[in-house]
């Protein structure tokens, strides 16, 4: 049974050694994740489930000690999924995170996150709305009081100077996506259109419908608890609960 989740956004520009002397331009962002994870650990869940975007080769399920890294953005900094702390251990399990994930082990050994066991879950961009909604009410049936932790990010096309150019089509549908989050409108990130995320480069539109699916009649009210595009990409955390 789904009790809580929160929905975070995945840039490794979240981590301030990955951001160095932009840093403080997401602050507030980082601000607003440490309360949406405050929400999770409130929630007393047995288990912590982290869904993000991930390529090919670290899509599937990845085990609570699965490393992850921010080397390949110039930073020496390791980290693990689950536990307290940022260092990754000697031998750790699992493959490689995905950077989505490896930011929510960031994040979550930024809160000392002791609370209930982690595992992680990388999903493709082009998995197809129905599979991820499928995916999402797996989650939810498992035993006991599953929390979600879903990173994501909205589209990428807000700015002439954003990673996919100004579309016009992006404005209006991080408008839709913020407001179907900060209200738990299950049957709103279920309709998402696949293939004009796709096109605006969200990179969230697969794991906000894993969430759907895990949430479908678990009575959760939603909050918005940031959302702007400081990069002409869209960032947004909400808390459900």
């Amino acid at each position: 049974m789904l009790v809580a989740a929160a929905v975070c956004p995945c840039p490794p520009l979240l981590v301030p050694d990955v951001a160095s002397g932009a840093a403080s331009e997401l602050d507030a962002a980082r601000a607003a994740c440490v309360d949406a994870l405050g929400v999770l650990a409130a929630a007393r869940p047995d288990r912590l489930v982290v869904v993000g975007p991930a390529e090919e080769d670290a899509r599937g399920p990845h085990p609570e000690g699965s490393p992850g890294s921010f080397r390949g953005f110039g930073v020496a900094l390791d980290v693990r999924l689950g536990g307290s702390g940022s260092e990754t251990r000697t031998g750790a399990a699992g493959r490689a995170l995905p950077p989505s994930l490896a930011v929510a082990a960031w994040l979550l050994g930024r809160t000392d996150w002791s609370d209930a066991p982690v595992e992680g879950l990388g999903v493709g961009e082009p998995l197809a709305p129905e599979r991820c909604i499928q995916a999402g009410e797996h989650l939810a049936a498992q035993t006991g009081r599953v929390a979600l932790l879903v990173m994501g990010d909205s589209s990428a096309c807000r700015t002439l100077k954003a990673p996919g150019y100004l579309d016009e089509r992006a404005a209006g549908f991080d408008t839709e996506v913020a407001r179907a989050l900060g209200t738990a409108d299950v049957a709103a990130l279920k309709a998402l259109d696949a293939e004009l995320a796709y096109e605006l480069k969200a990179s969230g539109r697969a794991p906000w419908q894993v969430l759907a699916g895990a949430a479908q009649g678990a009575g959760l009210g939603g909050a918005l608890l940031y959302e702007d595009a400081p990069y002409g990409v869209g960032y947004m955390v909400a808390a459900w609960s």
